[in-house]
Protein backbone atom coordinates (compact mmCIF):
# COMPACT_ATOMS: atom_id res chain seq x y z
CA UNK A 1 0.00 0.00 0.00
CA UNK A 2 1.02 3.76 -0.49
CA UNK A 3 1.79 5.80 2.02
CA UNK A 4 0.66 9.69 2.35
CA UNK A 5 4.47 10.40 2.82
CA UNK A 6 5.13 8.76 -0.72
CA UNK A 7 2.45 10.38 -2.51
CA UNK A 8 3.90 13.43 -1.08
CA UNK A 9 7.36 12.70 -2.10
CA UNK A 10 6.51 11.43 -5.59
CA UNK A 11 4.02 14.65 -6.27
CA UNK A 12 6.84 17.33 -4.58
CA UNK A 13 9.02 15.65 -7.04
CA UNK A 14 6.94 16.14 -10.26
CA UNK A 15 5.99 19.66 -9.07
CA UNK A 16 9.83 20.69 -8.94
CA UNK A 17 10.77 19.33 -12.01
CA UNK A 18 7.64 21.19 -13.46
CA UNK A 19 8.35 24.28 -12.07
CA UNK A 20 12.09 24.06 -13.22
CA UNK A 21 10.85 23.31 -16.66
CA UNK A 22 8.57 26.12 -16.29
CA UNK A 23 9.93 28.81 -14.96
CA UNK A 24 13.62 28.61 -15.79
CA UNK A 25 14.92 31.76 -17.53
CA UNK A 26 12.68 33.95 -14.86
CA UNK A 27 13.84 36.83 -13.42
CA UNK A 28 13.79 38.00 -9.73
CA UNK A 29 10.20 40.26 -8.92
CA UNK A 30 10.87 43.56 -10.71
CA UNK A 31 11.22 46.57 -8.37
CA UNK A 32 13.78 49.22 -6.55
CA UNK A 33 15.58 46.84 -3.94
CA UNK A 34 18.12 48.10 -1.04
CA UNK A 35 20.39 45.56 -2.23
CA UNK A 36 21.13 44.99 -5.92
CA UNK A 37 23.64 43.60 -8.32
CA UNK A 38 23.99 42.75 -11.97
CA UNK A 39 23.67 38.89 -12.95
CA UNK A 40 27.13 38.49 -13.11
CA UNK A 41 27.64 39.92 -9.62
CA UNK A 42 24.99 37.63 -8.35
CA UNK A 43 26.59 34.46 -10.16
CA UNK A 44 30.18 35.24 -8.34
CA UNK A 45 27.97 35.72 -4.78
CA UNK A 46 25.85 32.96 -5.17
CA UNK A 47 26.51 29.34 -5.99
CA UNK A 48 24.87 28.17 -9.32
CA UNK A 49 22.09 26.20 -7.24
CA UNK A 50 21.62 29.68 -5.15
CA UNK A 51 21.48 31.76 -8.14
CA UNK A 52 18.94 29.54 -10.00
CA UNK A 53 16.71 29.66 -6.64
CA UNK A 54 17.12 32.99 -5.70
CA UNK A 55 17.62 35.37 -9.08
CA UNK A 56 15.38 33.09 -11.57
CA UNK A 57 12.88 31.58 -8.87
CA UNK A 58 13.78 27.88 -9.27
CA UNK A 59 12.84 25.49 -7.04
CA UNK A 60 15.32 22.94 -5.25
CA UNK A 61 14.23 19.04 -5.28
CA UNK A 62 12.06 18.64 -2.18
CA UNK A 63 13.98 16.37 0.81
CA UNK A 64 17.11 17.89 -0.42
CA UNK A 65 17.88 20.70 2.11
CA UNK A 66 19.32 19.76 5.35
CA UNK A 67 17.66 23.06 6.38
CA UNK A 68 14.34 20.92 6.35
CA UNK A 69 15.70 19.16 9.33
CA UNK A 70 17.33 21.59 11.18
CA UNK A 71 15.58 21.65 14.62
CA UNK A 72 18.42 24.31 16.53
CA UNK A 73 17.29 27.42 17.97
CA UNK A 74 17.78 30.56 15.36
CA UNK A 75 17.40 32.72 12.72
CA UNK A 76 16.91 31.93 8.95
CA UNK A 77 18.72 34.37 6.27
CA UNK A 78 17.99 35.77 2.99
CA UNK A 79 21.27 33.97 1.30
CA UNK A 80 21.95 36.64 -1.01
CA UNK A 81 21.60 39.27 1.16
CA UNK A 82 21.38 38.15 5.05
CA UNK A 83 18.80 40.15 5.82
CA UNK A 84 16.84 37.69 8.86
CA UNK A 85 13.42 36.33 7.44
CA UNK A 86 12.47 33.38 9.57
CA UNK A 87 12.65 32.70 13.20
CA UNK A 88 13.31 28.39 14.38
CA UNK A 89 10.49 29.37 16.77
CA UNK A 90 7.69 29.34 13.73
CA UNK A 91 9.23 26.77 11.79
CA UNK A 92 7.67 23.52 11.92
CA UNK A 93 7.83 19.21 9.87
CA UNK A 94 5.35 20.28 6.97
CA UNK A 95 6.37 17.13 5.62
CA UNK A 96 6.59 18.80 1.82
CA UNK A 97 10.20 18.62 1.90
CA UNK A 98 10.98 22.23 2.13
CA UNK A 99 12.00 24.09 5.38
CA UNK A 100 8.08 25.87 6.23
CA UNK A 101 7.05 28.29 8.73
CA UNK A 102 4.08 29.51 9.80
CA UNK A 103 5.06 33.18 9.92
CA UNK A 104 8.07 35.45 8.90
CA UNK A 105 9.75 38.02 10.83
CA UNK A 106 8.34 41.96 10.89
CA UNK A 107 9.23 43.61 7.14
CA UNK A 108 11.18 40.55 6.09
CA UNK A 109 9.76 39.31 3.30
CA UNK A 110 7.16 40.03 0.15
CA UNK A 111 5.00 38.26 -1.70
CA UNK A 112 4.23 39.13 -5.43
CA UNK A 113 0.91 36.75 -7.87
CA UNK A 114 2.75 33.83 -9.44
CA UNK A 115 0.39 32.43 -12.35
CA UNK A 116 2.82 30.34 -13.62
CA UNK A 117 2.18 26.15 -13.68
CA UNK A 118 -1.28 27.46 -14.76
CA UNK A 119 -2.39 28.01 -11.21
CA UNK A 120 -2.07 31.18 -8.62
CA UNK A 121 0.19 31.23 -6.10
CA UNK A 122 1.76 33.59 -3.98
CA UNK A 123 5.69 33.91 -4.23
CA UNK A 124 7.51 35.06 -1.07
CA UNK A 125 10.95 37.39 -2.20
CA UNK A 126 13.22 38.89 0.38
CA UNK A 127 12.10 42.59 0.63
CA UNK A 128 15.98 43.59 0.54
CA UNK A 129 17.01 41.57 -2.48
CA UNK A 130 13.59 40.60 -4.12
CA UNK A 131 15.09 37.30 -4.27
CA UNK A 132 12.96 34.48 -4.60
CA UNK A 133 13.06 32.27 -1.32
CA UNK A 134 9.87 30.28 -2.29
CA UNK A 135 5.33 30.33 -1.90
CA UNK A 136 2.97 30.55 1.20
CA UNK A 137 -0.02 28.49 1.48
CA UNK A 138 -3.66 28.99 3.54
CA UNK A 139 -2.63 25.12 4.52
CA UNK A 140 -0.49 26.15 8.26
CA UNK A 141 -1.02 25.45 11.50
CA UNK A 142 -2.21 28.17 13.85
CA UNK A 143 -2.08 30.94 14.63
CA UNK A 144 -1.42 31.93 11.07
CA UNK A 145 -2.66 28.89 9.29
CA UNK A 146 0.18 29.73 6.69
CA UNK A 147 3.14 27.42 5.59
CA UNK A 148 5.75 29.59 4.38
CA UNK A 149 7.38 26.76 1.91
CA UNK A 150 10.92 27.90 1.81
CA UNK A 151 13.59 26.75 -0.75
CA UNK A 152 16.43 26.03 2.00
CA UNK A 153 19.27 27.34 -0.77
CA UNK A 154 17.47 30.42 -0.62
CA UNK A 155 18.45 30.55 2.94
CA UNK A 156 21.06 30.37 5.49
CA UNK A 157 20.73 29.45 9.03
CA UNK A 158 22.26 31.12 12.42
CA UNK A 159 21.96 29.05 15.45
CA UNK A 160 21.44 31.02 18.48
CA UNK A 161 18.83 33.47 19.46
CA UNK A 162 15.80 33.28 17.71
Amino acid sequence: MTSRREILFVGAGLAALGVAFVRRGRAAPAGVFEVTHTDGEWRKLLSPAQFDVLRRAGTEPPFSSPLDHETKSGLYACAGCALDLYSSKTKYDSGTGWPSFWAPLKDAVATSSDTSLLMQRTEVHCRRCGGHLGHVFNDGPQPTGLRYCMNGLALTFRPGAA
